[in-house]
């Protein structure tokens, strides 16, 4: 096994690491912010890191493996997806948000497989794909050590820190919804030309 096969895996396994941490209910803050969210928080940093060195590495030493490319993207989804399901349990985040972005990778996992399986394509992601991943990683990044639930910065008077924090995430989570929606919306146009 490769190091970026290593790594993919060594990302899926941060992520029940990630979920378990609020069951130890560490007390203490760092500039008002509980210790448990900037675990929280540096856990899915690094998770993410991992993710833009494991594809760096394996394109740059041609170790690009069926392993590889079946167990990439699904470790990603599963990353964003706990986090985001994480985010709703603390209240912190609405549930139609993840419900938005889990319907468009189950499209867009789908329309890939019969994609490949029909004329052995693999579809690239978009720009407006890319724009997803880039406002969805800041999104959750600020999103779990907010102290705020999103959107909080429009109808309630934070100030300082809080509303710079929570204004961040709330323009990210929008920024990265819109364009989930859109890049599904792009991802389905060849569906009619596929089914063909």
């Amino acid at each position: 096994m490769n190091l970026a096969n290593k790594l993919t895996i060594f990302r899926v396994l941060l992520v029940p690491l990630m979920v378990i941490i609020p069951f130890f209910n560490i007390q203490g803050k760092f500039l008002g912010i509980p210790y448990t969210y900037i675990l929280i928080d540096l856990i899915f940093i690094i998770a993410s890191i991992t993710d833009k060195l494991d594809g760096y590495i394996a394109r740059s030493r041609k170790q690009i493996t069926t392993f590889g490319k079946f167990l990439d993207p699904l470790a990603d989804k599963i990353l964003v997806l706990a986090a985001m399901m994480m985010l709703v349990e603390m209240s912190k985040l609405p549930s139609w948000i993840p419900i938005i972005v889990i319907t468009r990778e189950f499209l867009v996992s789908g329309y890939r497989l019969v994609a490949v399986e029909k004329g052995g394509t693999v579809i690239a992601a978009s720009v407006l794909g890319k724009l997803k991943t880039v406002t969805q990683m800041i999104a959750l990044i600020f999103a779990i050590i907010d102290l705020n639930a999103f959107g909080a910065c429009f109808t309630q008077s934070l100030s300082g820190y809080d509303f710079i924090i929570n204004l961040i995430v709330t323009i990210m989570m929008i920024v990265q919804t819109i364009a989930t929606i859109f890049s599904g919306i792009d991802y389905m146009k060849g569906i009619k030309e596929l089914m063909k």
